[in-house]
């Protein structure tokens, strides 16, 4: 017996659906910037440099980013980053509400919780709009270089892609969260250290980063040119 034929609002309906490894890509997505933002309360050394602890987990969301890019194209990376943009504010806020209300009698470390969750307005906004134009910037490069190099040299755009968001990123946030705080003289220090240790991460993990995208393309048996897309940021629901 033939099955019924698919009616013009279920064949709608099937253009919206996503992949259980998109999903697994998009949560990694989420909890590495979660992370990232408990993570960057902790000022770190390396070697000389100090930056925060961030930078372990940070980067990470740029090489998913990639990876969703390459495979999935700028429709499903533009719902990654909303995505994420969504989740990691919802974090945020819920940590900012708890740090608001009174610890009971017996808490005693309330200093160390608002050390972490009590994050000030002007970093918390200046990291989600570094955050969304760094993304953004990033899956604009992976997908006009793909088109242009039709498909080929991915190292040469996913580390490309990297510079330009990490740079539209740390060009954000430094002087949104810490002009009049950090010397100024230093802001730029800072800025090029994040850009060029994240890059370099981006660098040591690349191997690893081209074997999983020939993974996900033979799996899920897609490669998707965005030859058609529309690249305004505010089509979340457009894939």
């Amino acid at each position: 017996m033939l099955d019924k034929p698919l009616k013009k609002q279920d064949m709608n309906n099937n253009k919206q659906t996503v992949s259980v490894l998109f999903m697994l890509f998009s949560i990694l997505f989420c909890v590495c910037l979660i992370a990232a933002n408990v993570l960057e309360t902790k000022q770190i050394a390396v070697g000389p440099i100090s930056l925060t602890g961030g930078l372990i987990v940070f980067p990470i969301s740029y090489i998913i980013n990639d990876c969703v890019c390459e495979v999935w194209g700028f429709r499903k990376a533009r719902l990654l980053i909303w995505m994420g943009f969504v989740m990691n504010f919802f974090f945020v806020a819920m940590g900012a509400i708890c740090d608001l209300i009174p610890g009971a009698d017996y808490w005693n470390n309330d200093e160390g919780f608002h050390a972490i969750f009590g994050l000030a307005p002007r970093i918390a906004l200046a990291s989600f709009v570094a955050f969304v134009v760094g993304s953004f910037v990033n899956a604009y490069v992976m997908s006009r270089m793909k088109i242009r190099d039709g498909g080929k040299r991915f190292s040469a755009r996913a580390i490309l892609s990297t510079i330009a968001g990490e740079t539209c990123d740390s060009v954000i946030f430094f002087p949104l969260a810490l002009a009049g705080v950090v010397p100024t003289s230093e802001l730029p220090w800072l800025m090029l250290w994040q850009v060029v240790l994240k890059t370099a991460y981006e660098v040591v993990a690349l191997p690893l980063t081209m074997r999983v995208v020939k993974v996900l393309k033979q799996y899920e048996g897609e490669d998707v040119y965005d030859t058609d897309v529309n690249y305004s940021i505010w089509k979340v629901f457009s894939l």
